[in-house]
């Protein structure tokens, strides 16, 4: 194949008298085809359009569904109907080595149409042909020959090494920029670098002073059991956090000194002691975020020359002989590439209502759901209250009697820890005398008061207890009169309380404190240390510190404290921005030591 470059562009310069040759044709010609294929390439990028599935007929042939596609510079291909084919009649499957092959489809053209050159020249040819017949071709590569498509490198994530192996590479990865007040992903990539057969598995603490868990901690507990990957594989481990509304310019996220330990089929293997990422901060919405980064890459990154000029269908598993073959499996999951194509955006809109809730959060891996940010931002403005529901069960044995508490288990409500209203109501299903038939009903409240209407209701008293620091609840039931029930059904209804301090009493301040996760530390000149803050009776706010006397080192408004050179004790004020009388104080006693800090 020639060259893929398309720029820059020229075009024909016209003028009164000027000769036009077939050169001058062609020039016009490749003028508006390159600019269309770099259009394309730019815009859409490569993969399927629509159709090409790729169907195993039976032992010996498939059949490529008709479909379009873009090529990888920029070339349309267009298949105009279904094709029929051996799979030993398809160019390159004499040539395969393996058992696994890759069938892939490729632009290709072709001269048609002979005609009488006239006016040729004496070394000119008879016949000439007349057009261009843009067309396809299929081919058959070992899956091990098809090339990698890597996307351009930029600097939008930083990574850092945790752990690397013969086997195993184990990293973490994060927005080297985030955006105030949102949240954002922490990732875990471990990837597999050999074919041996091995086992990984880890665990670290990660400090984050600028960033909240939902559960209100500022670090990320990482435990990562047996993991088992193919070669070339990674394994993404997201942990969701949310970026504080600090003033500074940047933050760090700090891998606790001796907090990772990694392991190689049960066997301890090397890992660091620390690092420190530096993370900036921003006031710009991600979206704003992620389009400079992306509009930053560069044509050189994007040069078509380093892409693949074909495109991967499927992968084709064979039981060959020496004589013939059998096709065992066709598998187009996880390897077609489709195209995002704007024609067919209300259609993927309509397909997308059947999986989410534009307003529902996913909280099974601790984050917001993936929605389009203006989405998203509309949906966190229109739902400040959290909730959750579910029905529980209450055992009462046999010869229950009035006056007699029951208590159901400990139920976890799935909002997370913290302050959570746990409302419940009986779930009654007999006979209502307005409805003159059964039907089902919550009564939240006294049931007694129903008796006129549901005669057969339960006469019970209720209460919850809501454990805030385990994200549970559980449920109290005072029978009022004799029952012959075994079981009683209730419905609750939990709801997470507004963020801020809404509902706080400004001066109601006597349970709540903070203290500092290591009160006093020992450390020698110009180490930094961070200090992490625990709260007691409140939920997690914003954190502010100063220190209380002038050449006492640096603390950044995310809490990372740097000795001063000079030996002595220096006092560090913790408080919460939003009540300042909520405070505590650590200290930090400095040595001049070669040693590691030390904890006192």
């Amino acid at each position: 194949m020639g060259s893929n470059q398309l720029y820059p562009f020229e075009r024909n310069r016209y003028y009164p008298g000027k000769m036009l040759t077939s050169a001058d044709f062609q020039t016009e010609q490749d003028y508006f085809i390159n600019h269309q294929r770099f259009m394309n390439g730019l815009m859409y990028g490569s993969g399927i359009v629509c159709g090409l599935g790729v169907l195993g007929l039976d032992d010996l042939s498939i059949m490529v569904e008709s479909g379009a596609a873009i090529d990888g510079t920029g070339r349309e291909i267009v298949v105009d109907s279904s094709v029929v084919k051996k799979l030993s009649a398809i160019e390159g499957f004499d040539s395969l080595k393996t058992d696994l092959a890759s069938l892939c489809l490729r632009f290709r053209d072709k001269e048609v149409h002979s005609v009488y050159a006239v006016n040729r020249g004496e070394s000119d040819k008879d016949y000439e042909y007349n057009h261009v017949s843009e067309g396809y071709e299929l081919f058959l590569l070992d899956r091990d020959d098809i090339a990698e498509e890597e996307e351009p490198e930029t600097e939008f994530l930083t990574k850092q090494k945790i752990c690397s192996t013969v086997n195993y590479l184990a990293e973490i990865a994060i927005p080297s920029t985030v955006s105030r007040k949102n949240n954002v992903k922490v990732e875990l990539l471990v990837t597999k670098l050999s074919n041996a057969n091995a086992s990984f598995s880890m665990e670290a603490i990660l400090e984050t002073p600028a960033f909240t868990a939902p559960g209100g901690e500022r670090q990320i507990r990482i435990d990562l059991p047996d993991v088992r990957v193919k070669k070339g594989e990674t394994l993404h481990k997201a942990f969701w956090v949310k970026v504080q509304d600090l003033p500074a310019a940047d933050t760090n996220v700090i891998l606790k000194s001796g907090s990772a330990h990694a392991y190689e089929n049960g066997a301890s293997v090397p890992a660091e002691n620390s690092f420190s990422l530096k993370i900036a901060l921003s006031d710009q919405t991600p979206l704003e975020l992620v389009s400079t980064e992306i509009g930053r890459v560069t044509l050189e990154q994007l040069d078509p020359g380093m892409r693949r000029d074909y495109i991967h269908l499927a992968d084709i598993r064979l039981m060959r002989t020496d004589n013939a073959y059998v096709i065992e499996e066709v598998t187009e999951r996880g390897i077609k590439k489709y195209i995002t194509a704007p024609g067919r955006e209300l259609m993927r809109t309509n397909f997308m209502g059947f999986y989410r809730k534009e307003v529902e959060l996913d909280r099974e891996n601790q984050g917001p759901a993936v929605l389009p940010d203006a989405v998203r931002e509309s949906a966190e403005a229109a739902s400040s209250t959290e909730y959750a529901t579910g029905t529980l069960e209450i055992p009462l044995g046999k010869n229950a009697r009035q006056g007699e508490v029951f208590f159901s288990g400990e139920i976890t409500h799935g909002l997370g820890k913290g302050n959570v209203y746990v409302q419940v109501g009986y779930d009654h299903l007999g006979m209502d005398k307005a409805l003159g038939a059964k039907s089902r009903s919550t009564i939240y409240g006294n049931p007694d008061l129903f008796q006129s209407q549901i005669p057969d209701t339960i006469n019970v008293e209720t209460a919850v207890r809501v454990l805030g620091d385990k994200g549970s609840f559980v449920v109290a039931a005072k029978l009022l009169g004799n029952v012959e029930y075994l079981v009683l059904t209730f419905r609750w209804v939990a709801f997470r309380l507004p963020a801020g301090n809404d509902l706080e009493i400004e001066e109601d301040y006597q349970d709540k404190s903070i203290s500092a996760e290591t009160p006093t530390v020992v450390m020698g000149a110009k180490e930094s240390h961070f200090f992490g803050v625990r709260f007691h009776n409140m939920k997690a706010c914003s954190i502010a510190y100063e220190l209380t006397a002038p050449s006492s080192g640096e603390i950044t408004a995310d809490g990372i404290y740097t000795a001063p050179s000079k030996e002595g004790v220096y006092e560090i004020r913790i408080y919460c921005t939003d009540m300042p009388v909520i405070c505590t104080y650590a200290y930090a006693i400095v040595k001049k030591t070669d040693g590691a800090p030390e904890e006192a």
